[in-house]
């Protein structure tokens, strides 16, 4: 399992900086987005049935999110082609980057063990950190559940 465990984000902690592609090979950095709040989403896998789910919600609620001054980001370790391909196949307007090695998401506090179809795996941990314009954290859930997770991060933000 994971040598090092990752350490849970708490609100008011400085959000880790990171640069990463999306799947056109363009980078982003979470500096580039300074003065803006910003979701920093991670699932685990493009295109299966949770990760659409929450996809197409982030999708669905991005005119909300931009209206009140959230920019929104996903993150997966699925390589460029898949989450091009995921983007495409869904119209996911926003960014997908790609976290291969799973850096950023061992900083987020979003790898580690969880537990799939009753086994404990190292994986991906869905999670979603918020980000103030000043790049401190916060708001940081983990273990949420696709279904329903967009709408509630809504209701608690007072979006």
């Amino acid at each position: 399992m994971t040598a090092t465990p990752a350490v849970k984000l708490i609100p008011g902690a400085e959000a880790p900086d990171f640069t990463l592609t999306d799947g056109k090979g363009e980078a982003h950095r979470l500096s580039d987005y300074r003065g803006k709040n910003v979701v920093v989403y991670f699932y685990p896998k493009a295109a299966t049935p949770g990760c659409t789910t929450e996809a197409c919600d982030f999708r669905d609620s991005l005119a909300g999110f931009k209206g009140h001054g959230y920019e929104v980001l996903g993150i997966s370790p699925d390589p460029q082609e898949a989450i091009a391909s995921f983007a495409d196949d869904f119209s996911l307007s926003y960014p997908l980057l790609a976290d291969q090695d799973h850096k950023v998401a061992l900083a987020y506090g979003a790898w580690g063990e969880k537990l799939l179809d009753g086994e404990v795996v190292e994986g991906l941990v869905r999670s979603t950190v918020v980000v103030d314009p000043e790049g401190k954290v916060k708001l940081a859930k983990y273990q949420v559940a696709a279904d329903g997770h967009v709408a509630a991060l809504k209701d608690e933000l007072g979006l």
